[in-house]
């Protein structure tokens, strides 16, 4: 499975990257740090997964997955922020989010859903139309 993170944080996408290294079965395809890059990566790369912040400088995470709804692209997506808010909860179930990871209290349950997500390849990936 190949997975694609979008943060602006070194940190953090570092760590994500760590946690990808050590599924069998996935392959960090790329990372981006602006909603730009991230779409035209997205598009090329043809990720399984994308973990997508909400907050990036320019453009946000949201108007990243309103872009992959718009473009038909559906990978699975894991949106991740340190701003839960239950609207933004809300917006990003409404453009086809799969998950929504608290940076600061659930970024831990992550590997756990990658791993499934890994283990079950075939029948939970989905294709892109």
């Amino acid at each position: 499975m190949k997975i694609f993170i979008v943060d602006d944080s070194a940190i953090v996408v570092e760590r994500l990257k760590t946690i990808i290294e050590e599924i069998e079965g996935l392959e960090h395809v790329g990372s981006a740090a602006n909603a730009r890059d991230a779409v035209e990566s997205i598009l090329s790369l043809t990720p399984d997964i994308v973990i997508l912040d909400i907050r990036l400088s320019g453009e946000n995470g949201i108007s990243v997955l309103e872009r992959m709804k718009k473009e038909q692209l559906t990978p699975i997506t894991i949106m991740l922020t340190n701003y839960p808010y239950p609207q933004y909860r809300k917006k990003c179930r409404e453009l086809g989010a799969d998950y929504f990871f608290d940076k600061i209290t659930e970024i831990e349950m992550i590997p756990n859903v990658i791993a499934e997500l890994a283990k079950d390849q075939p029948s939970n990936v989905k294709k892109s139309r």
